[in-house]
């Protein structure tokens, strides 16, 4: 029986251990920013490109507007984009390029600790980092504060959510996005309690009431697909599209990426559309 005691106590002092390196690392490894090496200097040739730093709690936060290509008085609508934890805002203004031809503005916006932001990442510095930069954006005169739409990837998806659960926004668009990050907790076999972030993504879909899009890849191997399906039954009424891709392949076409997006935007009266009130 003291031998039976023994190795049962030996076990819970091995698990105990392993949730409390796992409970110390978890933020290294949600945010991997050290893996990226430094941040290159100067700033894209891009027309009407601005930097705005944002004043945080925790120091100053990056991040980039550019305007839309067309050449109108008219305030514009804008995209606020979350990238993946393993990117930085220095990788997406070629690959979003076709969304100022849509008549669209873009904002990227860095997390806290990451490229040549101040602070640390977490979900506590990304909001309010988000927050900072939706109130900034709104504010301008060339944009139109009606039309604001979120577009997280991975898990860009959580900074949005979290964005859409503070302010008011005219859509919702998650690519390969995960239902929160305490779902994982089975898979690395630790109590959801431990997990310091937990990205509720799928509580704000549920109360989301604008205009939705779920993008995901059948064969994501980081983010099941069974998450984006999840997200889009937890919906009201909103639309999912499925692509035959991974997850660092999502999505395999951007040609059609950009077409799915239109048509979608065109859909939610976002593009060729009068200004709304938002609620």
């Amino acid at each position: 029986m003291q031998t039976v005691i023994k190795y049962l106590s030996g076990g819970v002092l091995l698990y105990a251990t392993y949730c409390l390196l796992l409970f110390m690392m978890q933020r290294t490894m949600l945010f991997p920013r050290g893996l990226l090496g430094t941040p290159p200097e100067g700033t894209p040739e891009i027309a009407g490109f601005e930097k705005i730093w944002l004043n945080t709690s925790r120091g100053t936060v990056e991040s980039w507007f550019i305007p839309p290509a067309e050449n109108t008085k008219a305030p514009a609508p804008v995209v606020i984009f979350a990238h993946g934890n393993g990117e930085r805002i220095d990788f997406w203004p070629d690959e979003l390029k076709p969304l100022a031809a849509m008549g669209i503005g873009l904002l990227l916006v860095e997390y806290p600790g990451y490229g040549r932001s101040q602070g640390r990442p977490t979900q506590k510095s990304i909001t309010e980092a988000f927050v900072s930069a939706y109130d900034r954006v709104v504010a301008r005169e060339d944009v139109d504060g009606s039309r604001i739409i979120l577009l997280g990837r991975s898990v860009g998806g959580g900074a949005v959510c979290a964005l859409a659960g503070q302010r008011p926004s005219a859509s919702l668009i998650l690519m390969s996005t995960f239902t929160s990050v305490r779902s994982f907790a089975l898979k690395y076999l630790v109590p959801k309690f431990l997990v310091l972030d937990p990205f509720d993504n799928l509580a704000i879909v549920r109360s989301y009431k604008k205009p939705l899009l779920i993008i995901h890849g059948r064969n994501d191997e980081v983010i099941p697909y069974r998450h984006g399906l999840s997200l889009y039954r937890a919906s009201r009424g909103g639309k999912m599209i499925t692509y035959n891709a991974g997850h660092n392949d999502c999505p395999p076409d951007w040609n059609r990426f950009w077409t799915d997006l239109e048509s979608f935007l065109k859909e939610a009266d976002i593009l060729g559309s009068s200004p709304k009130e938002l609620k």
